[in-house]
C-alpha cells in the first residue's frame, strides 16, 4: 500500500514526553499489522527523550514502522491541515503539558496542531493521558478536551484478564485504543461474563 492510497485509513500516532513510551511503540506495531492502515507518526522532543530512556529507541527504529515520520516542529506538514484526511489520532502517551495545550488550543507544534485539527474536523482523537495523582487543573483539562469531542483513555489495564507479563498489561490498553478507532485486533480476550459454578 502506498502513502495516500484511496483505500487506506490514515492513523496519526503522537508520542509525547510522559512515561509510557511503550504504548506508542506497541500501537505502531499493532497498526502495522492492519492491512488498510496508513500510519503516520510525530514525536515531541520530550517524547524522543523518553523513547531513548525507557526503550533505547530513536528515529532509526521508528522510521521503518510508519508510512511517514513527521518532524514535531514542521507546522507545514500534512497533519497540520484539515484537508489531510485522517481516520483518527492517538497521543500515546499524552503528557499533561500536551493535554493542557490541546485543551486550550495552543497549536504550537505538530502534535498539538494536529490534535486541534482533529477536534475542529470532528474526527476521532484519543489521548492516553499519563500522570498520577491528578490535580484539579489536569482534571479540568480532561473535561475540556472531552467537551470538545476528544476521548481521554488513560492506560488502565483490566486485571480481571489475569495478565502474566508487562506486555499483557500494555496490550490490554492498546486493545481499548484499537476498539476506539474501530480497527480490528487480536490483542486480548473479550469479557464474556463470569462463569458461575453450579
Amino acid at each position: 500500500m502506498t502513502e495516500g492510497s484511496p483505500s487506506a485509513r490514515r492513523v496519526l500516532v503522537a508520542i509525547t514526553g510522559a512515561s509510557g513510551a511503550v504504548y506508542g511503540w506497541r500501537l505502531l506495531q499493532v497498526l502495522r499489522q492492519v492491512p488498510d492502515v496508513e500510519s503516520h507518526l510525530v514525536v515531541s522532543p520530550s517524547g524522543w527523550t523518553t523513547l531513548r530512556h525507557e526503550l533505547d529507541l530513536g528515529p532509526e527504529a521508528l522510521q521503518p514502522m510508519v508510512h511517514r515520520l513527521h518532524d514535531a516542529g514542521d507546522l507545514g506538514a500534512g497533519p497540520a491541515s484539515g484537508s489531510f484526511r485522517c481516520h483518527g489520532m492517538v497521543i500515546a502517551p499524552c503528557s499533561m503539558r500536551t493535554l493542557g495545550a490541546v485543551a486550550h488550543g495552543l497549536a504550537d507544534n505538530l502534535v498539538t496542531r494536529a490534535a486541534d485539527v482533529m477536534l475542529k474536523e470532528r474526527r476521532r482523537l484519543v489521548l492516553m493521558a499519563r500522570e498520577t495523582p491528578l490535580h484539579l487543573g489536569h482534571l479540568r483539562n480532561m473535561t475540556t478536551v472531552t467537551e470538545m469531542g476528544g476521548i481521554i483513555c488513560p492506560p488502565m489495564p483490566a486485571f480481571y484478564l489475569r495478565p502474566q507479563r508487562i506486555e499483557d498489561l500494555v496490550d490490554a490498553s492498546i486493545a481499548r485504543v484499537m476498539d476506539l478507532l474501530d480497527l480490528p485486533h487480536q490483542l486480548s480476550d473479550r469479557w464474556s461474563g463470569l462463569r458461575q459454578s453450579v
